[in-house]
């Protein structure tokens, strides 16, 4: 069944209206809560986003990549045009590296390994993806175990492809869904979290005016 999701369960977070990371003239960093959509819906009961709140920083500031509402953590924001394009191609061009933390049922076959697996739209459940090998696109996911305990794993998650919903499809196809995924979880391990335990844990680049290299990291809550 297609999940539902309407203006009247939206309840973004709104302290801090802005948890900044760091900021210069040309681009800035913060870390998203769980719970706040990174672009507007089409109702307006769905505006309150990422996308608003980040022009109180610059009227230009502009989104360079986004995460799932339910997901929280790093999110790189573009200050100027040629700022936005030049970010842009190091995320086309794989240049930029992100980690995540996700705190899964069960554990893993391997403490270490990659999930490669293609992935495409579940048309008549989206937004819901789904394996397919005949005409999914090339999805690639390394991962590695960080902690456990009897019911459940922390992993540390390397996506080296970046489709919607990646992390979850491919951690429920290792047979450890994410704890608190209303999508793709079974009742079980949706319940067993208030909230999806995905977080953007780190984020590494090269500022495109200095060419300085920069890592940001954004303390996680779940671990």
């Amino acid at each position: 069944m297609k999940p539902v999701f309407s203006a009247e369960d939206y309840q973004p977070p709104l302290e801090p209206w802005l948890d900044l990371i760091y900021q210069d003239d040309f681009l800035a960093v913060i870390n998203k809560p769980s719970g706040l959509l990174s672009n507007p819906g089409k109702d307006p009961g769905l505006a309150d986003s990422v996308a608003r709140r980040i022009k109180s920083l610059s009227p230009y500031a502009e989104l360079v990549h986004r995460l799932d509402m339910d997901t929280s953590g790093l999110l790189l924001i573009a200050l100027r045009k040629r700022t936005e394009s030049a970010l842009k191609i190091q995320f086309q061009d794989r240049k930029i590296d992100k980690t995540y933390l996700a705190r899964v049922a069960g554990r893993p076959p391997e403490p270490e390994g990659e999930i490669d697996l293609p992935l495409i739209c579940d048309w008549p459940n989206r937004p819901l993806q789904k394996v397919c090998h005949d005409t999914g696109k090339p999805s690639r996911t390394g991962y590695r175990l960080l902690q456990e305990d009897e019911a459940s794993s922390l992993l540390e998650l390397y996506p080296f492809t970046g489709r919607s919903h990646q992390l979850r499809v491919h951690l429920l196809a290792l047979g450890c869904p994410i704890l608190g995924d209303r999508f793709y979880a079974p009742p079980a391990v949706r319940a067993a979290s208030p909230r999806l335990l995905l977080h953007a844990a780190s984020l590494s680049l090269t500022h495109p005016e200095t060419g300085e290299k920069l890592h940001f990291q954004a303390p996680c809550d779940f671990q």
